[in-house]
């Protein structure tokens, strides 16, 4: 400790190429810390104790394939399983294509069982229920469009040629999705679809169900896909986490994506530091020599420049990271991204991951030079720069 005041004066005689190299690291470090969280968002889905429980059933070939509703009292049948509703994605849409969130037509019955983690009064729930153009809504999504109970709202579809009107009859709290989506009622979808495609339309794009306990998850998800595995609609069932994981991977190898970019940006770092720390020791190679002369030892004279690059890598990199959290911290993701990320927390982790990159970076931009001018003697040191 009694050498930080050399250290730090040593960091600070040249002002601007310090500030620069700190900045340079703390920009990249703010990179790396938002890619990682994005990279940790879509791989880690919101989860709830009642999530855990819930299923997604979908066409085997393509989750764009419909199924028939007629699926649904079968598989209402299987020992373990709940309640089961069918349900179609709707992609509501309000007054603003920008104004985009998920939102699903559903059957109501079952649907309060299959959702427990929904938290609204029962009133609401029945309310919901009893009106045919009625909908709930997340107190996330409400908030976002300053939406009270009773309000009545037009909505277009990004997926269907409809628009619904609404009455808003709940606002709920919790859930896994975070309060950001709508449901209406799949029956009203129904009779509009009919409307605008003609003929009969009772199709489903997906089946969600709960069983009774995680030990009939993989029986009840293999006994739903052998039934219909000959049918003209094959199924495949998958936990509510493992449909969500499989929606991102349509994105493509996200995760390789990020990888890369990271790498790059790493490698970028280390030769703008390996660069600043090589051209700071160049310069002060006669003062090394000094150093030594006066009793330093090699090993110090070693630690001390080591100790330098490491104060300018780690500071940018928690400068750069923290800044991240603090300010994603402030930021509501879920409205920026139309409720395709509704979390967006930077966590301890990737505080560490963006901590020991720095003292990577540190460790490894300095180490060879500083080595090489720690070896060199007085004489040879003076000799070199007089």
């Amino acid at each position: 400790m009694k050498f930080v005041r050399l250290l730090l004066k040593n960091l600070l005689r040249n002002k601007r190429r310090t500030i620069l190299t700190v900045s340079s690291i703390a920009v990249s470090l703010f990179l790396v810390a938002t890619l990682q969280t994005i990279l940790s968002e879509l791989q880690n889905p919101p989860e709830t104790p009642d999530s855990a429980l819930r299923m997604i059933v979908r066409h085997k070939v393509s989750l764009f394939n419909a199924l028939p509703q007629a699926h649904l009292d079968r598989m209402a049948q299987i020992e373990g399983v709940e309640a089961v509703v069918g349900s179609m994605w709707f992609g509501g849409v309000y007054k603003d294509p920008a104004n985009f969130f998920a939102s699903f037509s559903t059957d109501t019955d079952g649907f309060f069982t299959i959702y427990s983690d929904l938290e609204l009064p029962d009133e609401q729930k029945e309310a919901f229920k009893a009106n045919r153009t009625g909908c709930i809504v997340g107190g996330t999504l409400a908030d976002r469009f300053d939406w009270k109970l009773g309000d009545r709202i037009f909505l277009e579809s990004n997926a269907w040629p409809v628009e619904v009107e609404l009455t808003i009859e709940g606002i709920y709290q919790g859930g896994s999705d975070d309060g950001t989506t709508l449901y209406l009622q799949r029956e009203y979808w129904n009779e509009l679809m009919k409307e605008q495609m003609g003929g009969e339309w009772d199709m489903v794009g997906t089946f969600n169900l709960r069983v009774r306990s995680p030990e009939d998850l993989a029986r009840v998800a293999s006994e739903i896909d052998e039934m219909f595995r000959n049918s003209s609609f094959p199924t495949k069932t998958e936990t509510e986490k493992s449909f969500l994981l499989n929606m991102v991977s349509m994105l493509g190898d996200v995760q390789l994506f990020i990888t890369s970019i990271v790498s790059v940006v790493i490698f970028t770092i280390l030769l703008v530091a390996a660069n600043t720390m090589a051209m700071s020791i160049r310069e002060r190679t006669r003062e090394i020599g000094i150093l030594k002369a006066l009793g330093f030892t090699r090993r110090l004279v070693l630690m001390l420049l080591v100790g330098e690059a490491l104060f300018l890598s780690l500071g940018g990199a928690l400068l750069g990271s923290w800044t991240a959290r603090l300010i994603y911290s402030s930021i509501n993701m879920t409205q920026i991204t139309g409720g395709f990320i509704q979390r967006f927390y930077v966590t301890p982790e990737t505080l560490l991951l963006c901590a020991a990159i720095g003292l990577f970076v540190g460790l490894f931009s300095a180490g060879f030079p500083a080595w090489q001018a720690s070896r060199k003697s007085v004489v040879d040191a003076l000799r070199r720069v007089v």
